[in-house]
Parts: C-alpha cells; sequence; structure tokens
C-alpha cells in the first residue's frame, strides 16, 4: 500500500472527530442537535477513567467469550448445514424450506424464543449470537459449493476417489473463498446481535454496560461503549479475513490468470509441435544414392489432416543425371 493511502486512511478518522468536536463546541442546533451530544475530549476522559477499572475489562471478556462461542458454533453448522444443502437433494429438500422460511426473521427477535427455551440467560445470549451468524454463513457456502466446476469432481472420481476424498479435497478447498466471505458478514452480524441480546437480558457485557449508562443519562459511557463495539468488530473481522487469506494463499490471484489454472510458459502455444528428424548419414561401404532429404512432421498427438500436418513433409527431390 502506497503511503499516499495509508495517509488518506489515517486523515479520514481524524477528520471526522474534528468535525465532530467543532460541532458539538459550537451547540449547533440546525436540523440535527449536537446541544446534547457529548465533545470528543468528554468522550475520551470518559474513556480513559474505564480502562483502569475492572469492571471494563470483565465486560469486555464477557462479550469476547460470547462471541467467540455463538460465532465458532455458527461457522461450524452454517459450513456443514450449507454444503449439505448444495450436494444433497434429501438435506435441500428438508432444510431448504425450513431455513427460508426462519432466514428473515431477525436474531434479536428470538430473544423470547431464547428466554423460554434456554435455563440461562448466557446460554440465550450464544444462541442469538449463533443464530445471526448461521444463515450469512450457511447463504454464501451454499452457493459457492454450487458453483464448483463438476469436471474437478470427476476427475477425483475417475482416478479412483470415492465421496468423502471428493469432499475434502475438492468441495471444501474450492469453497473457501466463498466460505469466508460469509464469515466476515456473519462476525459483523454475530457483534449487532450479541450487543442487542445484552441490552435486553444480559448482566455483564459491552452491550449491558452501554445500556445502562444510557439509562443514567452518562451520555460520554454511551459513547465509550459504542466506540468499544466499533474496535472490537474491527479487529475480529480483520481476523476473520486475515485467515481466510492464509488459508486460501495456495488459490492463484489474479494477476496470475485468477482461476483459470497455472499458468503456462510463454514459449508454449497452441499450434502443434513439430520437430525433425535428420536422414541417416551415408555408409563409406555403398555409393551415395539420392533418397529423400530430411523429414519434418507434426508431433504425435497433431491432426495428421490438418493442412500445417501436410505441408511439413516434403516429398523427396531426386537428383537429374547429367545430360551427355
Amino acid at each position: 500500500m502506497s503511503w499516499g493511502r495509508r495517509l488518506v486512511r489515517v486523515a479520514s478518522p481524524l477528520a471526522a472527530l474534528g468535525v465532530w468536536q467543532l460541532l458539538t463546541s459550537l451547540d449547533v442546533n440546525l436540523w440535527l442537535r449536537f446541544e446534547q451530544f457529548p465533545t470528543v475530549v468528554e468522550v475520551a476522559s470518559a474513556l480513559a477513567d474505564r480502562i483502569g477499572t475492572e469492571a471494563y475489562w470483565q465486560d469486555l471478556g464477557h462479550s469476547l467469550r460470547r462471541i467467540a462461542l455463538g460465532f465458532l458454533l455458527a461457522a461450524v453448522l452454517g459450513v456443514a448445514a450449507g454444503t449439505a444443502v448444495a450436494r444433497s437433494r434429501w438435506a435441500a429438500d428438508v432444510l431448504g424450506p425450513l431455513v427460508e422460511v426462519v432466514r428473515p426473521v431477525p436474531a434479536i427477535a428470538l430473544v423470547p424464543v431464547a428466554i423460554l427455551l434456554l435455563p440461562t440467560n448466557e446460554q440465550g445470549i450464544v444462541f442469538i449470537t449463533c443464530a445471526a451468524a448461521f444463515f450469512p454463513v450457511l447463504v454464501s457456502t451454499r452457493h459457492a459449493v454450487r458453483a464448483l466446476d463438476p469436471a474437478w469432481e470427476e476427475a477425483v472420481l475417475t482416478l479412483g476417489g470415492g465421496r468423502v476424498r471428493v469432499l475434502f479435497s475438492v468441495v471444501l478447498p474450492g469453497a473457501l473463498p466463498g466460505v469466508f466471505g460469509g464469515l466476515s458478514v456473519g462476525i459483523g452480524v454475530a457483534w449487532i446481535c450479541v450487543i442487542s441480546a445484552e441490552m435486553i437480558s444480559g448482566e455483564y457485557g459491552v452491550g449491558y454496560r452501554t445500556w445502562q449508562d444510557y439509562t443514567v443519562v452518562d451520555y460520554p459511557g454511551v459513547f465509550v461503549g459504542m466506540a468499544t463495539i466499533g474496535v472490537l468488530g474491527r479487529l475480529t473481522s480483520t481476523a476473520v479475513e486475515a485467515l481466510g487469506r492464509r488459508v486460501t494463499a495456495w488459490l492463484p490471484s489474479a494477476a496470475e490468470g485468477g482461476a483459470a489454472g497455472p499458468a503456462r510458459p510463454a514459449d508454449s502455444a497452441s499450434t502443434p509441435t513439430r520437430r525433425t528428424v535428420p536422414a541417416d548419414p551415408p555408409s563409406p561401404e555403398r555409393p551415395t544414392s539420392p533418397g529423400p532429404g530430411p523429414l519434418t512432421g507434426p508431433a504425435p498427438g497433431a491432426p495428421a489432416d490438418s493442412a500445417a500436418a501436410r505441408a511439413s513433409v516434403a516429398p523427396p527431390v531426386p537428383e537429374k543425371e547429367p545430360v551427355t
């Protein structure tokens, strides 16, 4: 990345913070009301105070644990269900209608279901987090598996591989880019729902603390919670994307020809390769007799009826007798 792009990426949030500080310090009240907004300095001071407390890191640990459990469950179940729906007609007929009916329901709407179904609030929050990330992973995996070229599977079956070998050697590796695309979306949705679930039925966590600050009209504390959520979401999303790039590092990049296969050398052309077979040298015991010159012809595998092949074989030209 060039220094210019890095400078823009650093200057963009700084400029946003500068505009925020200017609007709040001047108490701008046009269509948007900034007179009740805390300033950047007030939020930074509240953040500095919170970082030094044990409660802040305790809330951070609870939220991260819930995200980790719910997201890992969603990743495993989503990849398994998406692969099954894409590969099996029976699974598509059984799970497909259920997925399409439940998928439009917001995960946060499942809070009453989690409260009635699960014995503790902690398990309910993990359940909601898992449900939020499950459907993006499932849909992305399903589309990625269905988009695979069937020629690779046929090649493995022709060489004697079974269905398990096809699954772990062709299907899952080929679908990895799409799977990690769904995981990147799922981690963001998981953060949205875990914070909402903590606000409703949590006892600890960043979302719970943010809601408590709102109820006691501690607006700088609310923005501290929002900033913490944003930073955590950015870090986890970056980690998922970095893992995806590392796992799919064996795939050819766009500069190397994409997924079309390994690049061939530049001197490899589509025309048949010709070879030249030299004639036998004359024997010293016998006189030299006229015979064919060097024989040229197409390499094995080239079409014999092509014009290039016919033109490449030169007929023998006998020497003329001297005129007496």
